[in-house]
């Protein structure tokens, strides 16, 4: 009988995912790509939209506008498959990490976050003899953390969510595919984990299928989910301020 309130706190369902091994290693995969590939993007991000920036770069805005333009044109699956296989980055944990490095979209809320920092900050800087990696690090980087949150939060959750890559990169290396790819298999599955996962449970206790789908979703949404009550003070922040001119 299913109720609106619930009746108790059951965690056996969750203790018995333990049974389950190839999910430990899937979250390992998903957590480090998580982890190295915002890291990367949020820098590299950060970077180039400092430098989109500057009145001094050499054909700035044909740069700026070649990186914008990758937003609306697409060559498509195959030809994607075709170019990461000729990069060798099939059955490789770097096709998780080097596609998604530069995010255009993020590029221009941090150009557009940045440009709403004062010049004189800058100038200062430059007359006490600072160059440009240094007033990078040690004022635009400090100054930029709500925009940089924001597309932190934005890259963490789209790691975090990833499916496509792995069912498609992944094909021959299963120690390598993310925990999205193992609940798809898993849902595509559930009648054989209930075998693993009842073993060991008592006859009355025993998993069904559909409750095995519940808790394989809910352990894959629970983290990302943790993230966001830290974040979202810079997020709301960010957000609203990258977004004020284009």
């Amino acid at each position: 009988m299913i109720t609106f309130i619930p009746r108790g706190l059951h965690l056996k369902n969750y203790l018995a995912l333990a049974e389950v091994s190839e999910l430990g290693n899937a979250f390992i995969v998903t957590t480090a790509r998580t982890v190295i590939g915002t890291g990367l993007m949020v820098a590299a991000c950060a970077f180039a939209g400092y430098l989109v920036t500057k009145k001094e770069m050499q054909n700035r805005r044909f740069w700026y506008r070649f990186l914008i333009i990758t937003m609306y044109f697409d060559a498509g699956l195959i030809p994607w498959y075709l170019n990461m296989s000729m990069l060798g980055l099939t059955n490789n944990f770097l096709g998780y990490i080097i596609p998604g490095i530069v995010a255009p979209f993020n590029v221009i809320l941090v150009k557009t976050y940045i440009e709403s920092i004062p010049d004189e900050l800058e100038e200062s800087a430059f007359i006490d003899g600072a160059g440009y990696l240094t007033v990078f690090r040690h004022i635009i980087w400090p100054l930029s953390k709500p925009i940089l949150a924001t597309i932190a939060v934005f890259g963490a959750v789209g790691h975090w969510n990833s499916f496509m890559d792995s069912l498609i990169l992944m094909q021959g290396a299963p120690h390598l595919q993310t925990v999205q790819h193992r609940l798809y298999i898993y849902l595509n599955q559930a009648s054989n984990l209930e075998a693993i996962m009842g073993r060991r449970t008592a006859v009355h206790d025993v998993l069904n299928s559909k409750v095995i789908k519940y808790t394989i979703s809910m352990v894959t949404i629970i983290p990302i989910l943790l993230l966001y009550p830290f974040m979202q003070k810079y997020f709301q922040r960010g957000i609203m301020l990258g977004a004020v001119k284009g």
